[in-house]
């Protein structure tokens, strides 16, 4: 861990690594809790103005789109690959041909799948279930969820040069700028004109094109050294690309046959309404997956120039401590949810949802596991060696699909036998494959990244069962009191894992990202646990 703290320091990576890695967290986190506030508050609001049964089309849509997105968000996987390595080897022509032929590549793909995306928005009332009425309604959100799904691909030419560049923090504000837009207008809509989901279609598109423009800007100021020109296209890149983004295809269809496959089958088996109870309580896995992407969206560029600068052992290390620090750091809000979610269901949308309090259980509780393993993916991209993962994860998501439908149908389980697929077949992926491939692409010990695992399974057993005992001593049926145990047992929990729960070197690389006095408060603190 020395030797990781030493590269992260050395004068080579001053800019990219040591001094930018906190500026990116910043940006995350502020991206999250903007994520987060807007997610909690929004989801009420629909309720109220909308209904349940509406309510449930919209993150119907966000999933539809994500199928509709495969492609693209492929592409956008090698480009950054490549062109990350090219800016870190200060290749900057190499860069420029990687750009330019993905900049016109992507343009001419997003062309093509406008009429796809026009038809797909035409027939949806007919394939799901749609509340009585809002037919046209629906078609006018699917076209407008989309085709602002179009403009950020298109913009997303750009962003990935804030990547590349490991500028996450500017990232993050084009992210910030695009869900505060697009949140603000949604209000003024209903507010002047009445709810209606087609007013969520326009929000949508408005704010993806407030937010490309802006991306534009700071891509130009970030990264001068790349413009568009088409002499700059290259056909062997073409193959570069397309080689690795192939695969990547693959493997994004088997991921989102895991995580966007569920209101899908609740829509179609159940019914809108029972996919609107179902979104309510999915929704708070979409913000534990946020709580993640702050975390290991961070680390992707460090892995990427860790191995364009051939330092293995660094990659390594900090792949390693990355996967236990993330089990524990999501232990704490999977912990809360599991052990408060008849309460916070209560509080947050009503005490006639308390009911989906299990559902909650089931949907987040595996995720200490699935969700600790995402900075390893950093790996396989690093090294292109994305074709096997691929075929597994669609096998796998193949099966979850099936497994779902099974459990569904042939059982009295209703809406929960799709929650308790996805939790067997991704934790049964995640526990075995995922850090098995890594260490055999690595050539390291096969079980390096399991045994950085079983912490944060343990934390969130504690805290789980912590807040339990709270719940049971006190009513926690109102906002304050929430917080108020919330904070209790974080605090708690923050202090055991701070003396007993990380190493001496664990420790040395999180305060080396602290202001001084916080750093000096936190190192006067004794440690008990070995280094490893």
């Amino acid at each position: 861990m020395g030797d990781l703290h030493r590269d992260l320091s050395s004068p080579t990576n001053t800019r990219s690594l040591k001094n930018q890695l906190p500026l990116n967290l910043v940006g995350n986190i502020a991206y999250f809790l903007v994520n987060i506030i807007i997610g909690l508050l929004l989801v009420p609001y629909f309720i109220s103005t909308l209904g349940v049964a509406a309510y449930g089309i919209i993150p119907l849509a966000t999933s539809i789109t994500g199928y509709v997105a495969i492609v693209i968000t492929s592409l956008n996987s090698s480009v950054s690959r490549f062109l990350t390595v090219d800016l870190q080897k200060g290749d900057y022509a190499a860069a420029n041909r990687t750009f330019n032929t993905s900049f016109f590549g992507l343009s001419a793909i997003i062309a093509l799948m406008i009429p796809v995306i026009i038809i797909i928005s035409i027939y949806i009332p007919l394939v799901f279930n749609i509340p009585a009425g809002e037919s046209s309604d629906v078609t006018f959100l699917f076209l407008g969820v989309c085709t602002a799904f179009l403009i950020r691909s298109w913009n997303g030419n750009f962003t990935v040069q804030l990547f590349a560049c490991n500028r996450l923090d500017l990232q993050n504000v084009v992210n910030i700028v695009t869900l505060v837009s697009q949140t603000i207008l949604i209000v003024i809509f209903f507010t002047l004109f009445g709810p209606n989901l087609v007013f969520i279609g326009e929000a949508y598109i408005f704010g993806a094109i407030i937010a490309s423009s802006i991306a534009i800007v700071l891509a130009k100021r970030v990264c001068p050294h790349l413009s568009i020109s088409i002499h700059s296209f290259d056909r062997s890149r073409v193959r570069d690309l397309c080689g690795m983004g192939g695969w990547v295809v693959v493997n994004q269809i088997g991921t989102l046959l895991f995580i966007q496959i569920d209101l899908i089958v609740v829509n179609l088996l159940f019914g809108a309404t029972s996919a609107g109870e179902y979104a309510i309580a999915l929704q708070w896995v979409v913000l534990l997956r946020s709580i993640s992407g702050v975390l290991s969206g961070v680390l992707t560029p460090v892995v990427l120039t860790f191995y364009a600068k051939r330092q293995t052992e660094a990659l390594i290390q900090i792949t390693r401590s990355a996967v236990k620090l993330m089990g524990l750091a999501m232990a704490l809000p999977i912990g809360l949810v599991c052990g408060f979610a008849s309460q916070l269901l209560t509080v947050w949308v009503g005490p006639e949802f308390s009911f989906l309090a299990p559902l909650m259980i089931i949907l987040t509780v595996h995720l200490v596991i699935n969700l600790a393993v995402l900075p390893i993916f950093s790996i396989n991209i690093a090294y292109n060696q994305v074709r096997f993962p691929g075929i597994v994860s669609l096998l796998m998501g193949l099966g979850n699909f099936a497994l779902a439908i099974i459990l569904s149908v042939y059982t009295n389980w209703g809406y929960y036998g799709v929650a308790v697929a996805g939790a067997i077949v991704l934790t049964l992926k995640n526990t075995f494959f995922t850090p098995w491939y890594a260490t055999r692409v690595l050539n390291i010990n096969v079980h390096t990244f399991t045994r950085s695992m079983i912490p944060g399974i343990g934390a969130v057993l504690f805290i789980g069962i912590f807040a339990i005992i709270i719940r049971f001593f006190f009513p926690l049926n109102t906002l304050v009191g929430l917080v108020a145990a919330g904070t209790i047992i974080t605090i708690f929990y923050l202090g055991i894992l701070w003396i007993v729960g990380l190493s001496k070197s664990e420790r040395n690389l999180l305060t080396t990202y602290l202001p001084k006095r916080i750093r000096e408060c936190a190192d006067a603190i004794p440690c008990y646990l070995d280094n490893n």
